[in-house]
């Protein structure tokens, strides 16, 4: 399971240009899942996620998580983070897991970062064309494979 995770004043997701989502101060995290990713995965990186200390305290350290902050987050389904692009100009996305796989454990994925933060989780549509709107703040980005705990 991959995640890169943005700190954002603010982000949203819209469809066919509606908006799905909106937040305020969180973190948007794009979330891209393989075939043997499992619940051990989810559980880890949603206790990572929600601990990560990437919000500045009152001396300007970035020492406070976003359940410190009381922040929000938006998940949106991104099996591109699972690109091979090693041969050829044609990125190959064979290591993203099937619709099949991959939805009951986004829908975990949310539920558990929705416990781990204490309050619901905005999402985008899983497997929908999207356009995704963000404010990085920082900017601060990081990713995460849970395949190299």
């Amino acid at each position: 399971m991959r995640a890169l995770i943005q700190r954002v004043t603010e982000a949203s997701v819209s469809i066919g240009g509606a908006e799905r989502a909106a937040i305020g101060p969180g973190l948007l995290i794009l979330i891209g899942i393989e075939a043997n990713d499992g619940e051990e995965d989810i559980l880890w990186l949603c206790n990572k996620i929600a601990g990560l200390r990437i919000f500045e305290d009152s001396q300007g350290i970035m020492n406070l998580s976003v359940k410190d902050i009381k922040g929000e987050a938006l998940v949106v389904s991104q099996f591109t983070l699972h690109a091979r692009v090693k041969k050829g100009f044609r990125p190959s996305y064979i290591d993203a897991a099937p619709p099949e796989v991959s939805i009951p454990l986004y829908e975990q994925f949310m539920k558990s970062l929705g416990k781990e933060l204490e309050k619901p989780v905005q999402t985008g549509e899983f497997g929908a064309m999207m356009q995704v709107a963000l404010v990085n703040d920082g900017p601060v980005t990081i990713w995460i494979d849970t395949k190299n705990k």
